[in-house]
């Protein structure tokens, strides 16, 4: 098994970021349980459902094993608004630029679809993670971050 600071050196291009329709149910799991985000009581059985649901849903392939090593998805009506959840990448493959770059391809996602704000809520203490691809903190909401975007 490599360690993580064999994983930080893997060259980006091993990385690859894709939109999807369907994924492996056990894998999503696996990335929800990652974000701490997964009760063993949630029936597994919905995943495909929420893939399909979503706006966008895209994932952080390893290309050496085919595994979903990351997640992100867009909720929208797709024509005003959307809101991304479910940012989340493996603790061993965190500190490599995924979580950044799948925000980065879900906000692109949205620009091309002519979306005129995005909202998301996140983790407390992720302000220096957000900031930098252009989300602010609302005003008496210290999770929920907004970033407008250009028309």
């Amino acid at each position: 098994m490599q360690n993580n600071k064999n994983l930080k050196q893997q060259k980006p291009e091993k990385i690859e970021i894709k939109f999807v329709n369907t994924w492996a149910t056990n894998n999503i799991v696996e990335l929800y349980k990652a974000g701490g985000w997964w009760r063993e009581q949630y029936d597994p059985s919905g995943i495909p459902n929420l893939i399909k649901g979503s706006f966008a849903f895209a994932v952080a392939v390893d290309t050496s094993s085919g595994m979903a090593i990351g997640m992100g998805r867009v909720i929208s009506d797709g024509v005003s608004d959307g809101y991304i959840q479910d940012v989340v990448v493996l603790p061993k493959y965190r500190g490599m630029g995924i979580g950044a770059r799948i925000l980065k391809i879900l906000l692109n996602y949205c620009l091309e679809n002519e979306l005129h704000w995005i909202g998301l809520i996140a983790e407390p203490g992720t302000k220096s993670f957000y900031s930098p691809l252009g989300f602010k903190v609302l005003p008496g909401e210290p999770m929920v971050y907004l970033r407008l975007l250009e028309d």
